[in-house]
């Protein structure tokens, strides 16, 4: 596996892979750049089948306080017809869709506060561990903003339900770990310093089964629990993040402002 990343800390031990944000600096947000290297990671474990674990987690105090809509402005400053808007935006798709159907099971390891997209990129991983002090929340209505990242929200509603998922999307409100753990959001919860024996606790077993019996059965949970697609309004969220973007720049223009 290539050496040369620069928004992540990526490791192989035998079977399974590591990947660690690494952009404390900005909060880990989720870049273009971030999303690039993610994918070249997950397309790495795809061609290499005796991966059974993929880990994701991040330095700093956060895990990830969400995309990058400095990024957002700037994409559609520089080309306001949003095709480079859209563009991003299938990348966001394809890293979670591979984080969900690649054959090795995914672990997220979460810590501090977790936004967006950083809900995220850890609502698509199979295991999912946290802090006991972490918060979280949808922000996105709050910015004038659709949530429309990756393809979480149906993911979100499969996962936790339609409606506290509904609420916590309408309102914005933050929400603890205890919370999360209530909407099946978390796995485990537990104080900072126990979660890496938590993900080694997963880990162990998981080496342990039989390859092929572990990502068939990967294979079959996603089939029984995926959306189906012909009504997956996910597969429009270019569309409406580019649209939405550039009514928000039209309206800014002509002077009008969206008050929080």
């Amino acid at each position: 596996m290539s050496d040369n990343f620069t928004t992540l800390l990526v490791k192989r031990e035998g079977p399974v892979v590591h990947a660690c944000l690494n952009t404390p600096e900005n909060g880990n947000l989720v870049t273009e750049a971030v999303l690039d290297e993610l994918l070249a990671v997950l397309e790495f474990i795809h061609d290499h089948p005796e991966i059974r674990v993929f880990t994701l987690s991040a330095t700093g105090a956060d895990f990830c306080l969400g995309a990058d809509r400095n990024e957002f402005e700037r994409l559609m400053a520089e080309d306001p017809s949003g095709t480079a808007m859209r563009a991003l935006s299938g990348k966001a798709r394809r890293v979670c869709d591979s984080l969900a159907t690649t054959g090795a099971v995914t672990i997220a390891r979460l810590q501090g506060r977790v936004i967006g997209a950083g809900i995220a990129l850890a609502v698509f991983c199979d295991l999912r561990a946290a802090a006991e002090d972490t918060r979280y929340r949808l922000p996105e209505l709050a910015v004038g903003l659709p949530v429309a990242w990756g393809g979480a929200l149906p993911r979100l509603l499969h996962e936790c339900g339609a409606a506290r998922v509904r609420e916590l999307v309408l309102t914005g409100e933050s929400f603890d770990a205890a919370t999360a753990r209530e909407l099946s959001l978390l796995h485990k919860v537990v104080p900072e310093a126990e979660l890496d024996g938590v993900v080694d606790g997963w880990i162990r077993p998981l080496l342990r089964r039989p390859g092929t019996a572990l990502r068939t059965t990967k294979a079959v949970l996603n089939a029984h629990s995926s959306v189906a697609r012909l009504t997956d309004a996910s597969l429009l969220e270019g569309d409406l993040l580019a649209g939405t973007l550039a009514l928000n720049r039209g309206r800014a223009a002509g002077g009008e402002r969206s008050t929080l």
